[in-house]
């Protein structure tokens, strides 16, 4: 998925050089021209390269979010598809009970035809459209033997259970029918906005990538040091746990824990979420494990294994990879699980990014995580801050 980047000035800097008033100010201005140079649209009416990443990244995102469109639009055909085919296949089979129940009732007439007690109104019966409305009119029941009644009762019953069933499999054809064309939208806007991206970046400059590239290595070193900055912070709250945890049977073993009502509490009116059990950990290892061996395999929008994948398959067959069921789509995936802060992600988590929940990725501890990215990438290893602590929604627990 890609990544809304909000604009960050880029200035220059020069440490450990004392410089006159004069150099100064000369920096000064090579900065602000530098800053200028990737911001400004050039004479010809293109778009600054501050502009270009901006708008492709949007694009990316856009893309991001109407692939997992995609993805519901076309899980809810394949049910709704799957409906259908049971659907006709029940009615296939009841209409041969159908004109089985017709034929014994034909049998019936024939017999007292020959018999010289054929009922003239039989024949019509068989040809009505509605055989109990034709009863209720005519009063045929009556003049029929018991095994006669029996039948069409029997033929009745299996014409109106045919008929319903073939209304419902009128409306599920038709609610098919609209599914597969938000389906064929989902999938037209997805293309839409990757082929507009690629013409933005067909129209650059090999000097302008070279920037680009530039530019994201920056963001990329940036994310790597929030990566670190949140593992230190983990491994602290970690020794602070088990320190919490060494002082509690320090205390029972004392006997002071006991009846003591010692609250070892902030007094804030919050409480830490439990510590995930050994279970999760041992299905964490295997659905990490499964992440790690797509390292490399190619970001394709819509793919869920095994030579490809997009963010919301690659999360779910990881799982899957550790017996646990995860829904398809990344706004579904959000609410499989428990919610806990950043703070206290554990490998094995998902962690979902922007307000249209429209990237997730694997956690593996340290700030980092393993996702599919976005097209053109491929599945990797990355900081959670690969686009600024801003784009991170949520982090959650699902097993």
């Amino acid at each position: 998925m890609a990544s809304h980047r909000k604009p960050r000035p880029t200035g220059t800097r020069v440490a450990g050089i004392r410089t006159p008033a004069l150099a100064t100010a000369a920096l000064t201005s090579v900065a602000l021209l530098s800053q200028t140079a990737d911001a400004t649209p050039s004479d010809d009416g293109r778009p600054s390269l501050e502009e270009v990443e901006k708008k492709v990244d949007d694009l990316y995102r856009q893309a991001g979010s109407a692939t997992e469109k995609y993805n519901a639009a076309k899980e809810k055909t394949a049910k709704q598809r799957k409906h259908v085919d049971r659907l006709l296949d029940d009615v296939a089979q009841r209409t041969q009970k159908l004109n089985e129940a017709r034929e014994e009732l034909g049998s019936f007439a024939s017999a007292q035809y020959r018999t010289g007690a054929a009922v003239p109104e039989t024949a019509t019966f068989l040809l009505a459209d509605s055989p109990q409305d034709y009863f209720d009119q005519n009063q045929l029941m009556s003049r029929l033997t018991g095994r006669q009644k029996d039948a069409v009762d029997d033929y009745v019953a299996q014409q109106s259970e045919t008929m319903k069933k073939r209304r419902e499999a009128t409306e599920s054809l038709e609610t098919l029918t609209e599914s597969q064309k938000d389906l064929k939208t989902a999938k037209a806007t997805v293309q839409k906005k990757l082929a507009t991206a690629r013409e933005l970046l067909s129209e650059l400059t090999a000097e302008e990538k070279a920037r680009l590239a530039a530019i994201e290595k920056k963001k990329q070193q940036e994310a790597a040091r929030k990566a670190a900055e949140l593992a230190k912070q983990q491994e602290a709250a970690e020794r602070e746990r088990q320190e919490r945890e060494r002082e509690e049977a320090a205390r029972q073993e004392s006997g002071a824990g006991s009846g003591t009502g010692t609250d070892t509490g902030t007094g804030t009116g919050t409480t830490e979420p439990s510590a995930p059990d050994a279970s999760y950990g041992t299905k964490a290892e295997k659905a990490l494990a499964f992440a790690r061996a797509q390292i490399g395999k190619p970001y394709v929008w819509g793919a869920t294994g095994p030579g490809s994948y997009d963010c919301s398959g690659l999360t779910q067959a990881a799982w899957k990879a550790a017996d646990v069921s995860l829904p398809r789509t990344t706004y579904d995936q959000v609410n499989a699980g428990t919610t806990v802060p950043v703070s206290q992600a554990q490998p094995g988590d998902l962690v979902f990014f922007y307000d249209d929940l429209s990237h997730v990725g694997l956690y593996i501890g340290n700030g980092m995580m393993i996702h599919a990215p976005k097209p053109g990438a491929y599945v990797r290893e990355e900081s959670i801050y690969y686009d600024g602590e801003g784009s991170i929604h949520s982090v959650v627990r699902p097993a």
